[in-house]
């Protein structure tokens, strides 16, 4: 018979027996309360003697998910020499998020109808996001609800066309001009039922009024039109009036910023600058062609840009007027209107060839351009408060809603969309210049008359650009200077 008598196990030497697992456990528990208790009271060990134990410590916030509707955690190490194609991998991922902003570009938003003559000017509200004021050549004033994309009040403001509207700073009136001689200010709310629509205050000038702005602070508006005009809200005539020996003005506007300065463009193809303070006009700056209107840069007091009829918009530094700081060109027609962003990064502009473009305020060439088959000439555009909208009215009687930036998926995002999107936005700032990337980034349809008439002003820029060359190299040396493309288009500045 075996050791252990039968039916008991022999055991195995080299495995552990239970005794000597117990007596494993009990000596571990000893010196956990040695450790704990005895050891902080007895004499500090000599750091040569001590022992260094490495523990892996685990926090479960950073890999277990809260509910199982989560993703997983995945922990990531960043060191870059463990990542060695990851600039291959963030180019892939540039290119396709390129490919699929031009995929998701859909910019048209809304169409507003109800005008049954062209749209002649707009104002935005100075309080309300949702609503817009606009006036058509018939004379009718409608205002708007864009979130609900319809009209809630329609008024006869003028006799023929409305040539200019502004709403007051505070929001609770608007001044309108028109072709009757006539500023009248309007109360914003509706009336009441049985109430007739009529105006607050009527004044009727002695000359048509082609323009209307409003101070950002003070109950002061100017006019334009034989001359420019400085209103008190509380008075029937100018407390001011400023004339350069200019038949007519096509607009004018207060500086957001430095609100004491103002700026008109003439029919004298000069642009001049106010200020209220003075009795005289400060300085102007005529140029080879006429300017249609003006906007000033909303965060940058001294610079404005101008809309010109060379199919240019060019934008100054009102210290320094004997040339533009920069031209922006694509526009094949007359540019009829231009508005700035509230960032003051960006502006848009309407043309008379039937598209809207948006330039970077430093860029010559624009970063968009929206059009459609039924919109006819760009009449009067507006960029929203908000930064997110671009308002056209055009000849065809139509306001159309825009979004500012074509891809932008509207509504509210997820947290993971919006961190999507940011990521991508920077993969294509970090890629911009690469030649693929940039090519798709910058390819744009365009109607077929457009496309002809660029490639046509190219052609003719080009033969102008040569035959200055050939002048200049069988000239003699220095009788034909290089006259650069800002200098070109300023003919003298006048103070």
């Amino acid at each position: 018979m075996q050791p252990g008598g039968p039916g008991i196990p022999q055991c195995n030497a080299r495995s552990p027996s239970l005794f000597t697992i117990n007596t494993w456990l009990v000596c571990s528990l000893l010196a956990n309360i040695f450790v704990a208790i005895i050891f902080p009271f007895c004499k500090r060990v000599p750091l040569r003697y001590q022992m260094k134990v490495k523990v892996i410590a685990r926090n479960p916030d950073d890999y277990v998910r809260e509910t199982k509707l989560d993703i997983q955690r995945v922990p990531r190490n960043y060191d870059p020499s463990l990542h060695p194609f990851e600039v291959s991998r963030e180019y892939t991922r540039a290119l396709n998020a390129t490919k699929l902003e031009r995929v998701f570009a859909k910019p048209f938003v809304a169409s507003l109808d109800g005008h049954r003559d062209g749209v002649n000017c707009m104002a935005k509200h100075a309080k309300s996001l949702s609503t817009l004021l606009s006036g058509s050549c018939d004379g009718e004033l409608k205002v708007w609800n864009l979130s609900k994309h319809e009209c809630v009040r329609t008024l006869q403001a003028h006799e023929g066309f409305v040539r200019g509207m502004v709403v007051r700073y505070c929001g609770t009136s608007f001044f309108t001009v028109g072709d009757d001689k006539t500023i009248k200010q309007w109360k914003m709310e509706s009336p009441g039922y049985g109430e007739e629509e009529e105006p607050i205050n009527t004044i009727l000038g002695k000359t048509v009024y082609t323009g209307l702005d409003h101070h950002q602070n003070d109950p002061v508006f100017a006019t334009c039109g034989q001359q420019v005009d400085i209103w008190d809200e509380q008075r029937s005539s100018p407390i001011r009036s400023f004339t350069w020996g200019v038949d007519s003005f096509s607009s004018v506007h207060f500086n957001p910023v430095e609100t004491e300065l103002l700026a008109s463009c003439a029919s004298d193809r000069s642009i001049v600058l106010y200020d209220m303070r003075e009795s005289t006009p400060l300085k102007k700056v005529i140029m080879t062609m006429r300017s249609n209107t003006l906007s000033w840069n909303p965060m940058e007091a001294y610079y404005f840009t101008c809309a010109n009829e060379d199919y240019n918009l060019y934008t100054y530094d009102m210290r320094y007027l004997a040339k533009p700081i920069m031209v922006h060109m694509d526009h094949v027609s007359a540019v009829l209107d231009v508005d700035y962003a509230p960032t003051g990064k960006e502006f848009v502009s309407a043309s008379f060839d039937k598209t809207i473009r948006i330039f970077a305020k430093d860029g010559g060439h624009s970063r968009e351009v929206y059009h459609t088959k039924r919109m006819q000439h760009v009449i009067c555009i507006k960029w929203s408060a908000d930064n997110k909208y671009i308002l056209s009215g055009s000849d065809e009687m139509n306001i159309r809603l825009w979004k500012a930036n074509a891809a932008e998926k509207l509504g509210v995002l997820a947290p993971r969309e919006r961190e999507a999107a940011n990521y991508s936005q920077k993969l294509k700032e970090k890629f911009q210049h690469h030649p693929q990337i940039r090519r798709i980034a910058r390819h744009r349809h365009l109607p077929k008359t457009i496309y002809h008439q660029t490639k046509e002003l190219r052609v003719m820029k080009e033969a102008r650009r040569r035959k200055e060359k050939n002048v200049r190299k069988h000239s003699k040396p220095g009788s034909v200077p290089v006259v650069s493309e800002k200098e070109k288009h300023v003919v003298t500045v006048v103070k």
